[in-house]
């Protein structure tokens, strides 16, 4: 069963600010730090672009994981996607979507996802992973809003 949830963020930046510091691997290690995770092939420091690829290794519930991910679609400033293309996941969907208003941007993170383990991973997908993942990206939000809004 699909896990779909979204994460919105409004940050005193302009838009092309936002965008290209969602897209910038660096800071995302940084918003990350808690987990240890590392850009270890791929894409591993600046910004990431269309067609580009990361890997990421990083320890969460204790375990280590290993993800790759690809940048699928793209229009900016307004919108990229991610997509898992290898690793624990049996998909992962993060489309990230931007609008601008007089003195704001609204950063609106869409995640789909589906856990492994079939009927065993269902139960984990919505007990635990929705829940870790939902914090996961609303700290990183919160990490790009104080970032964006220091250098806009």
């Amino acid at each position: 069963m699909t896990v779909e949830f979204e994460n919105v963020t409004t940050i005193a930046a302009p838009i092309e600010v936002v965008f290209d510091l969602s897209l910038d691997i660096d800071a995302h290690l940084a918003s990350m730090a808690d987990s240890g995770e590392r850009a270890i092939a791929g894409t591993t420091s600046g910004l990431i672009g269309l067609g580009e690829t990361v890997t990421w290794r990083a320890r969460h519930f204790g375990i280590p994981f290993t993800m790759t991910s690809k940048v699928t679609e793209w229009d900016r400033p307004h919108r990229f996607v991610d997509e898992q293309i290898r690793g624990p996941f049996r998909s992962f969907h993060h489309e990230h979507r931007f609008e601008a208003s007089e003195s704001t941007t609204v950063m609106t993170d869409r995640i789909r996802f589906d856990a492994p383990l079939g009927p065993i991973g269902r139960v984990v997908e919505h007990l635990v992973l929705g829940r870790y993942l939902r914090t996961l990206i609303a700290a990183r939000g919160q990490y790009l809003k104080g970032e964006a809004e220091r250098r806009g």
